[in-house]
């Protein structure tokens, strides 16, 4: 049981600086847009609720096609589950819950650091 638990340990990991990575590279690439958005009025807010939406956006996409196809795959594992249901609600909303709250996290940091651009470097780089 503790090796099933560290692989999944490590694959909330891997899929925490998968996402960081994606986003923070959107983020450097889009730093000029950014930054021309802040000059023509954006606000930090707006700048952060901006990258959070579009970073979490395939996190909501992912984890609706995964609860449809973990539904439809558990009628193939329910003889193999001991103790608990193969749709156990509580399950399905605790693994989309902390797989969202990772995601979140993994956003909140490459959004922040969109949020706080200078609009005079990013317009003046490239």
């Amino acid at each position: 049981m503790s090796l099933l638990m560290f692989f999944a340990a490590a694959a909330l990991l891997l899929t925490v600086i998968g996402i960081y990575g994606v986003v923070a590279f959107l983020v450097v690439r889009r730093s000029r847009e950014i930054g021309i958005r802040m000059s023509l009025g954006a606000r930090r807010g707006d700048v952060l609720r901006l990258v959070l939406k579009q970073g979490m956006k395939p996190v909501a996409v992912g984890s609706i096609d995964g609860l449809v196809g973990s539904l439809a795959a558990s009628r193939l594992v329910a003889s193999q589950l001991y103790g608990v249901s193969s749709s156990d609600p509580l399950t399905f909303t605790s693994i989309i819950g902390l797989l969202g709250t990772a995601a979140l996290l993994a956003c909140w940091i490459p959004a922040r650091r969109a949020a706080w651009v200078d609009p005079a470097v990013a317009l003046r780089t490239e």
